[in-house]
């Protein structure tokens, strides 16, 4: 079992920054694949940020490359992604997820075995 818990959310204005933690506790292994995802009101879940497995291969959505940046330190078991330019429409819950066994793509849900409780980013125009 592997337990997720996102820090790092809060309300902060239009062009600003956030930095989102997770931090992985239970039985863990190094490397392993992390993704983040956020949800809006009224929305489906969205695919964000992407590191896969060994770190090196890393993954965004359109709507946020070049102003997100997904890093992780293995030692400390820990993912974190950092959001620069924030717009209103970044404004979601935004979730961790981490995937323990090889199988599908670093954009869908279904790759994912373990989802954190979710923190709220609110952006304001």
């Amino acid at each position: 079992q592997v337990q997720l818990v996102e820090s790092g959310g809060g309300l902060v204005q239009a062009g600003g920054s956030l930095r989102l933690s997770c931090a992985a506790s239970g039985r863990t292994r190094s490397p392993f694949a992390l993704g983040w995802f956020r949800q809006a009101p009224g929305k489906e879940r969205e695919f964000v940020a992407a590191s896969w497995w060994s770190g090196d291969r890393v993954y965004y959505a359109d709507s946020v490359r070049g102003r997100f940046t997904i890093s992780r330190d293995n030692t400390k078991n820990t993912v974190y992604l950092q959001m620069d330019i924030l717009k209103p429409e970044d404004t979601a819950v935004y979730y961790c997820a981490a995937s323990l066994a090889r199988g599908g793509g670093p954009a869908a849900a279904s790759s994912y075995d373990y989802w954190g409780q979710g923190t709220q980013v609110t952006v304001s125009s």
